[in-house]
């Protein structure tokens, strides 16, 4: 959950550039989903240019929200510990655990590929034997392996590398 003032900081960031972008009337609402705090942006039809093909504008916007965001953490906490000399490799405690959306796309590919898991996780128990799933980047394969943490009878790892990186979920009697 975002914390530290990082959750003041967010709705604020992203109006200010909805409006820059054109999109001064979407609205934004906050949720909870698989342990993460959502800003969804609300901007119908046209929310479909926020989205980009693939995705692609709408986790370039969550990337820009959160660089500004842990921007704005890092000068307000180099203010209160009143110290202007620390270098700007100094480790942040920024926890940067929120995720923009827009018109839920991205949360519905977070209950898609919790399903499929939990579907995999049923298939891998009832036949008994591990069941590897298709590539996927790091944030997915996150998803994966919280979703089926507390999942009875089986365990997940993350097998390959790069690109090719993969969980596979293991049946454990």
């Amino acid at each position: 959950m975002a914390s530290n003032g990082v959750d003041a900081n967010v709705e604020p960031v992203l109006k200010d550039l909805l409006g820059l972008l054109g999109f001064s009337t979407a609205g934004i609402a906050k949720e909870e989903t698989a342990g993460q705090v959502i800003y969804s942006i609300e901007a119908g039809e046209a929310g479909r240019a926020l989205i980009g093909q693939y995705g692609d504008t709408v986790h370039a916007l969550d990337l820009l929200v959160k660089k500004i965001v842990e921007k704005r953490f890092d000068d307000a906490h180099r203010k209160e510990a009143g110290d202007s000399a620390l270098e700007s490799s100094a480790p942040s405690k920024f926890e940067g655990l929120f995720l923009i959306d827009v018109n839920g796309y991205r949360t519905q590919k977070i209950k898609d590929l919790q399903s499929k898991a939990l579907m995999m996780a049923d298939r891998a128990r009832s036949l008994q034997y591990d069941v590897e799933l298709s590539p996927m980047s790091a944030y997915e394969r996150l998803i994966v392996h919280t979703t089926l943490q507390d999942a009875p009878n089986v365990k997940t790892e993350s097998l390959g590398e790069g690109r090719n990186r993969r969980v596979v979920i293991k049946y454990s009697a």
